[in-house]
């Protein structure tokens, strides 16, 4: 009843006001009023319940005055009816009692208890989020241990880094600054000075007033360097370093990681702060060094793997900034010494972390400089050397041999073990990673993937974990090397296609892949990690065979043949794949070797589709014989995979699509070049073997069975489905599309676009009153049927009033006075129909359908067709839906009772 309030309020507020707003109004004083309506007969109901639940009636008077009845709201009397009543009392008398003033009466009372069915189980809490659980630690930082002084320290950055700006830019102070900064600076060194008094007594306190001290103190620094000029570049620089010394110093006797921390943030930031830009890289780089050896010597007493993995990353970090925006090669000789000395700190650094670290984590080693240092230290090496490969061989040699000596010099030590074995290993990997650097990126790479596979087949046979990993990295260095030949000497230099050295050497990689493959699927011995190996160099393997075949392709194919080689090479893999998964000897690489063709087989979907859509015909040269020659194969590859399961089918599926595809771009792109017909008709014409293909598969699907007539059940339901999607996209685009017929003239339904509209309509309707159909599609028959028939009728119905109207196929026709009339009158026939039926045979589904479309048309009427009542067209629109709203009330003016047996299945009869 609500709902019906609100429409009248809102036909009402519409007709008599302007349009959306009066309608919105209308609406709102029809919630409002039937609210109240409600809520009066809600309240009148349960003043009848009370009346009728009391024992005594002569008593009631004197409980409940019909005065305090008007003060009793609906919630009072719920409260009222839901007290219980003891039957084990025995009756008293009620005296009458005063009245109660207003204000007592006023006063909440105590809820009751709930009742037993309104409890509700407590739901289980959900675990705290990410972003919870950082909040926490904040909050735990903020609350936990001594916070007023962790606050203050914040606070006093803040405060201090604000009033120094504030008093540079105001000068709202009038002290000189070098006697504002002397202050500062001497409360700071006073702070520092109580800290160090307080380091026994309270520890957290005096660290952290002895951090925030010397902070202080640096930013003060900064302040009489680069807001006052008070002091020179180098001076400031000077104060910074015996800031920094003293915090290592502090840190190393208090035993403070965090002083440390602080400490080492401040002598890196040191030099940016007090640059001008014209400072020497020799004195930044000598500084860091500096820096450094005190990292070590902090190392040399105290395991403390933060401050070595900060101090590197810094160290590391602005030497890569420096280099990227000023290097030179001039500058070699003065840098190349910086970059070994840093490569020499960060190598024994982790050995004095080692040595001082518990006896229980002594097996415990810091990758990140472990294997951080040498890479980062080569990747600079090359750039210091503009990549020059030999050069670069050599200091790959050189390192290699620095890790060979270093892990020999500790092979006695009995807590270096771990430490030794990886000093070893990166030895090996830059020995060997020598050979590419030395040599051409071909020749190279031929020997690291031979090798490769044979150490593989020789660490599965004996059982040896390292040759394994170490055959793998070997082809992965081949890869590598391979790439960066290719990236100096600018890809194929040679004149025949594959037989090339480019072409050769890519093809060892894929040798070496897919016999790598082959080994652990077949030596593996059944473990998971084999298995995945496998499965992962087969697809390595083929990726270098896609990278080689389209090097090949994009160097020797000309332009206009590139789809009938690429169709060819896709066909010529799938059908070479699925051979081998014929007579394959492992079950280790099922999954691949079956899948791999249908994916292939999809791939050329994808190239067909592109090639269609650059209006190229793909049944002429070249690319004739090329879907020829894929023909073939591709029948071969699915004789080879119909013993699988669901890769044959999904074979079958993509085999299907390949000629549909050919043959809708094939007949479009004929068409379009066609200057004379309209664009309606060639891709009208074009979803024609769509169509096609949805009959065979509907009445006849054993025409398409071949050769997987034993795997219909598979692929033909995913086949119905895809075809019927893509009928839906080109219907829902046909909605949209004008209809130019030319050179006919337009006649309605009997066009291109229109009967192509209705083709897509009974192949859906054939599909839904299939007797095969899944029951919870059944359901949704109606709503769809009437939904296609409604979008079919309203867009024949638009394009009628463009083509014979006259009006623009634009935004013009929601303008339209004639496009409106035509809608409404259509809609309410539509309306009608549904409403008169749903009524008559008891179908509430169609009724209520017909309701709403109903309602529609009438808000349109008001907030559309409105503004042309000045008009015929707008006049009619009103006349005619008040005529049918007429008919309706005459032949259907209730709706169909709930007990409709149709209601219950969903679907008319």
């Amino acid at each position: 009843m609500i709902f019906l309030w609100m429409v009248m309020g809102a036909v009402l507020g519409g007709l008599l006001s302007s349009g959306w707003p009066g309608a919105i109004g209308g609406a709102i004083v029809g919630l409002l009023w039937g609210k109240q309506l409600e809520l009066s007969r809600e309240l009148k109901h349960l003043r009848a319940q009370l009346a009728a639940s009391k024992p005594a009636p002569a008593a009631q008077p004197a409980q409940v005055t019909p005065e305090e009845w008007s003060w009793m709201t609906a919630h009072e009397a719920r409260e009222a009816l839901r007290e219980p009543v003891e039957p084990a009392s025995p009756p008293v008398a009620l005296t009458p009692q005063p009245p109660v003033p207003p204000v007592e009466r006023a006063k909440p009372s105590p809820e009751p208890a709930p009742w037993p069915d309104e409890a509700s189980v407590p739901p289980v809490p959900l675990p705290p989020s990410g972003f919870d659980r950082l909040m926490q630690r904040v909050w735990r930082w903020f609350t936990e241990g001594n916070v007023p002084v962790k606050i203050g320290m914040l606070v006093l950055f803040a405060g201090v880094a604000a009033l120094l700006k504030y008093a540079s830019d105001a000068g709202l102070l009038h002290t000189p600054p070098a006697l504002r900064v002397s202050l500062i600076a001497l409360a700071a060194m006073g702070g520092l000075a109580f800290g160090w008094r307080k380091r026994e007594t309270q520890r957290v306190f005096a660290l952290s007033l002895q951090g925030g001290a010397i902070g202080v103190l640096v930013m003060t620094v900064f302040a009489a360097f680069r807001l006052y000029d008070l002091l020179p570049a180098g001076a400031a620089f000077a104060l910074l370093v015996v800031l920094v010394a003293g915090i290592g110093v502090l840190a190393v006797m208090q035993d403070a990681l965090a002083l440390a921390v602080l400490g080492l943030v401040a002598g890196f930031a040191a030099p940016i702060l007090v640059s001008t830009g014209n400072g020497s890289h020799v004195a930044l780089f000598s500084y860091y060094a500096v820096l450094n050896l005190a990292i070590l010597g902090i190392a040399w007493k105290r395991s403390w793997r933060v401050l070595n993995l900060l101090g590197f990353i810094a160290t590391f970090a602005v030497g890569t900034a420096w280099g990227v925006l000023k290097y030179e090669h001039s500058l070699f000789a003065s840098t190349e010494p910086f970059l070994v000395l840093n490569f020499l700190f960060y190598l024994f650094i982790p050995l004095l972390h080692v040595l001082r670290a518990p006896v229980d984590r002594r097996l415990v080693i810091d990758g990140c400089l472990m294997f951080g240092n040498p890479l980062i230290s080569l990747l600079l090496q090359g750039a210091l050397l503009d990549w020059d490969g030999k050069a670069l061989a050599l200091s790959t040699l050189v390192a290699a041999a620095i890790y060979v000596s270093i892990a020999y010099a500790t092979r006695r030590l009995p807590a270096m073990r771990l430490l030794r074995d990886t000093w070893a290993i990166l030895a090996v990997a830059l020995a060997t990673l020598t050979v590419p650097l030395a040599l051409r990126a071909d020749v190279t790479g031929s020997i690291f993937a031979l090798e490769g596979a044979g150490l593989i087949w020789l660490g599965l046979r004996q059982q040896r974990v390292f040759a394994t990993w170490s055959g793998i990295a070997l082809q992965l260095f081949a890869a590598f090397a391979l790439m960066i030949d290719r990236a100096m000497h600018g890809g194929l230099g040679a004149a025949w296609p594959v037989l090339n050295r480019e072409c050769l050497s890519a093809l060892m990689l894929v040798v070496a892949g897919f016999a790598s493959s082959g080994l652990f699927a077949r030596l593996g011995h059944g473990r998971l990690l084999h298995r995945v190996l496998a499965v992962v160099l087969y697809g390595w393997g083929m990726l270098w065979w896609a990278a080689a075949s389209a090097q090949e392709i994009s160097h020797f194919v000309p332009g206009a043949q590139t789809f009938a080689a690429w169709l060819a090479w896709l066909a010529f893999t799938a059908w070479g794949v699925a051979e081998a998964s014929r007579h394959r000897t492992s079950r280790e690489l099922d999954v691949a070797l079956e899948w791999s063709p249908v994916a292939f087989m999809t791939a050329m979907l994808l190239l067909i589709v592109g090639t269609g859509l650059d209006h190229e015909q793909p049944w002429h040269g070249w690319s004739l014989l090329s879907v020829l020659a894929a023909g073939v194969l591709g029948w071969r590859t699915l004789l080879c995979l119909r013993d699988t399961a669901w890769a044959g089918a999904a074979a079958q599926w993509a085999w299907l699509w390949r000629w549909v595809l050919l043959a809708a771009f094939g007949i479009g792109v004929a068409l379009a070049r066609l200057r004379w017909l309209a664009g309606s008709w060639d891709a009208s014409l074009a979803m024609m073997p769509v169509l096609l293909v949805f009959v065979l598969a509907q009445w006849w699907p054993r025409l398409l069975a071949p050769p997987m007539a034993q795997a219909t059940s598979r692929w033909l339901p995913s086949l119905k489905y895809s075809l019927l999607m893509v009928m839906a996209v080109a219907g829902v685009v046909a909605l949209f599309v004008g209809g130019n017929a030319a050179p006919l003239r337009y006649v309605p339904v009997l066009n291109p676009v229109e009967l192509l509209l209705l083709l897509i309509a009974l192949a859906f309707a054939s599909w839904l009153t299939d007797a095969a159909l899944p029951v919870t599609l059944k359901r949704l028959r109606g709503p769809v049927l009437g939904g296609i028939a409604l979008a079919l009728a309203t867009s024949i119905t638009l394009r009628a009033v463009h083509q014979l109207g006259g009006v623009p196929w634009s935004d013009a026709l929601f303008d339209s006075s004639l496009a409106q009339m035509s809608l409404t009158l259509v809609w309410s026939i539509f309306g009608l129909c549904a409403w008169v039926w749903g009524s008559r045979r008891g179908h509430r589904l169609f009724w209520l359908a017909g309701a709403i479309i109903m309602g529609v048309v009438l808000a349109k009427l008001v907030l559309i067709d409105r503004r042309q009542l000045g008009n015929l067209f707008g006049i009619g629109s009103f006349i005619a839906f008040g005529l049918l709203c007429s008919v309706i009330g005459y032949l259907a003016p209730a709706p169909p009772r709930r007990s409709s047996s149709m209601e219950e299945t969903g679907h008319a009869p």
